[in-house]
């Protein structure tokens, strides 16, 4: 029995999925069929893809090897059919792409509208919510690419750095900090703390820092909407830990106080991730080299406030991963 594509791309979903029922839907199939299909690939190789079993769905050493065969031929497969349409039309068709408020705030609209002016026949639309959603779309491939907090071995997934951006103390503007001047979190007193929620990756790495250099709590809220944290900090003594790429704006502006921390410097690893089966296309490509671009622009003004190695311009440039 000839495999097919079709075959090819079930496996692929169950793989990433761990759910038959879950890769049904992402495959418009049954979850029936799609079980069928895989036993009918065991009994071709004559070895076992899954081990299946309360409810579980869990890869063999045989099934991550063929997993990792399968993805190169899908993507040289959509790597070969893109590349026959843009030879007949040039960039067209649509992206969508999964940004987080931290890019949404300042950089995508310029980005955006130089995007449409150079590209008038690619259709755009953006996503945005936090890591944890666009990182399941993205797998599920909803999303042609997300940039996310840095993750560790996300299945199904590949990526690279795309910036490093600086960790930023916010607070409201008549706070006794002066604005933009470095900060000791050590050295503040007890801290009433506004922070993302737990799906967030971004909340663990900032409760570990605290934790490790010797912050003081008063207490924590969780508020998983970044807007409504900058209104809630700029009108209250509560604070936030926000991304440096977020808020270039107030360097200027001043409607809250800004101050990088440091000694030991804080900063997050932004990353593009994009589905592992399948390349992206060239629009997406050309999309992405703008944004980059800038966000690199951006994030290089905060080079005269904190230490270099938190504020990165190369990063967008690092090999994949």
């Amino acid at each position: 029995m000839p495999v097919s594509l079709r075959d090819i791309s079930l496996f692929v979903a169950v793989y990433e999925e761990r759910s038959f029922t879950a890769a049904a839907a992402r495959e418009n199939a049954t979850q029936s069929g799609v079980s069928q299909r895989i036993r009918v690939l065991e009994d071709h190789f004559g070895v076992k893809l899954f081990s299946r079993g309360g409810g579980t769905v869990v890869p063999t050493p045989a099934g991550d090897g063929y997993y990792a065969r399968c993805v190169e031929v899908l993507r040289a497969h959509e790597d070969a059919s893109r590349s026959e349409r843009r030879d007949r039309t040039g960039l067209d068709g649509e992206i969508v792409v999964g940004l987080m408020p931290t890019m949404t705030r300042c950089a995508l609209a310029p980005a955006l509208s130089r995007f449409i002016d150079e590209h008038p026949n690619v259709a755009v639309r953006i996503v945005e919510a936090y890591s944890g959603v666009l990182t399941d779309q993205v797998r599920s491939g909803e999303l042609s690419f997300a940039v996310v907090p840095a993750i560790a071995g996300a299945v199904g997934l590949r990526s690279r750095l795309f910036l490093r951006t600086p960790e930023l103390l916010v607070s409201r503007r008549c706070s006794p900090l002066r604005h933009l001047a470095p900060v000791r979190i050590a050295e503040l007193g007890a801290l009433r703390l506004v922070v993302p929620g737990a799906r967030n990756t971004r909340r663990r790495r900032i409760e570990t820092y605290l934790a490790s250099n010797g912050a003081r709590i008063e207490r924590l809220l969780e508020l998983d909407a970044m807007f409504a944290t900058l209104d809630f900090v700029a009108s209250t003594d509560w604070v936030a830990i926000l991304p440096g790429a977020m808020m270039v704006p107030d360097i200027e502006r001043h409607q809250v106080t800004v101050n990088p921390i440091v000694e030991p410097p804080f900063a997050t690893d932004l990353v593009l991730i994009e589905p592992l089966r399948r390349p992206m296309s060239a629009a997406a490509e050309a999309f992405l080299e703008i944004l980059g671009a800038e966000t690199a622009r951006l994030n290089e003004r905060w080079s005269a406030f904190v230490p270099p190695a938190s504020c990165s311009r190369a990063a967008f440039e690092a090999p994949p991963a």
